[in-house]
């Protein structure tokens, strides 16, 4: 069966009405270089996913093939259960919030939120309405008749939104949506994207390579590399239990000591023995592994402890103090202090704890 005859089969991958957008071995090449790796995601209706990835992970391919901007090389894409794998743009009921907003700027507020509804004929008294509630949700309502080069970035962005609000699109998608603002107004701007998609329920795709915006975000989020997905998963999920070490570093800061796995159950590394976390049986004795722990479950004491190594460099950050200590191979162990605890200085030997259920054990 060929590529195209195969799109034409929509009714056997008919969705579940909880999933919004279902991706099935989506790929895409450019000649020799593939951007995109065969990859299988679903999108819950009402769920806020983000894409999170550093540059050339294939976010962005992903992102194109989503919005019909490009043709995959394989695979299927289906939306409200209808596929829509080759459908133009313009027939995928999809609203994009671009990274430089795109406005108008010679309509007001009110003539850019208005546009989408008049390129689909929608009736004045329909428009004024939904105008009106769209300006409202994201706390532009008196806004209405400047125009876009008397607001703030912040403001612009959430016109914006509200413009892609207006018409109810089916899915919604953000592209780095937020980078252009400065890290305040960044942070306030993502509280109100939580408020507005848990006022109005919308699916939003958030696409961001700022690990901290992903977490503060989303209910999930969806972690790439390489033009493959590492893993998906719950912030929460994505941080304290990571699959690979590229998660591991990639989601906030990591400690990792590869070793040896012994009989009696602990982790022989260059710098001393670990016990392993809680619950794990090795599969077999002498097998490599990585030790993951994060700076925040180091425990720091004058003695004791599984490994030990010296102050290198403190740094203050207002509500704490991260620690980098080095250890004898040379491996640098970053931890946590919060105030009150007792200072290190530089140069002075710790010793290191923690509790074995804070840690995680990664094959290889």
């Amino acid at each position: 069966m060929s590529y195209l005859a195969h799109q034409d089969d929509v009714h056997s991958a008919a969705l579940a009405p909880e999933i919004k957008m279902r991706i099935a071995g989506l790929t895409k090449k450019y000649g020799a270089t593939t951007a995109l790796h065969p990859v299988d995601l679903e999108v819950r209706s009402g769920e806020l996913l983000t894409l999170l990835g550093p540059s050339g992970s294939g976010k962005t391919t992903l992102l194109q093939l989503i919005c019909g901007l490009t043709a995959p090389n394989g695979g299927q894409l289906f939306i409200d259960g209808i596929n829509k794998t080759l459908a133009p743009t313009h027939q995928r009921d999809i609203g994009v919030v671009f990274q430089n907003y795109a406005l108008f700027p010679q309509m007001t507020v009110q003539e850019n939120v208005a546009f989408p509804l008049q390129m689909r004929r929608t009736s004045r008294a329909e428009s004024d309405k939904r105008i009106k509630h769209a300006l409202e949700i994201v706390g532009l309502a008196n806004y209405g008749h400047r125009f876009p080069g008397e607001l703030s970035g912040g403001q612009q962005q959430r016109v914006a939104l509200a413009r892609c609000l207006v018409y109810q699109p089916s899915l919604i998608l953000m592209d780095e949506s937020l980078s252009a603002l400065d890290r305040q107004l960044r942070e306030n701007m993502q509280v109100e994207i939580k408020r507005i998609h848990r006022e109005t329920g919308a699916t939003i795709i958030f696409v961001t390579h700022d690990q901290e915006e992903a977490l503060a975000l989303s209910d999930r989020v969806c972690l790439m590399n390489a033009g493959r997905i590492e893993q998906i998963g719950t912030p929460l999920e994505i941080y304290e239990r990571p699959q690979s070490a590229f998660v591991a570093n990639f989601i906030g800061i990591s400690n990792i000591v590869s070793g040896q796995v012994t009989a009696s159950g602990q982790l022989a590394s260059a710098d001393g023995l670990m016990p392993l976390p809680d619950g794990f049986t090795p599969a077999q004795n002498n097998s490599s592994a990585t030790m993951v722990i994060r700076p925040e479950y180091i425990e720091l004491a004058d003695h004791g402890g599984y490994l030990h190594g010296d102050v290198v460099e403190t740094i203050y950050v207002g509500s704490e103090t991260r620690l980098l200590i080095k250890l004898a191979s040379g491996t640098l162990i970053t931890a946590r202090q919060s105030a009150g605890q007792k200072s290190r200085q530089l140069g002075e030997r710790v010793f290191l704890r923690w509790q074995t259920s804070h840690a995680r054990l990664l094959a290889g």
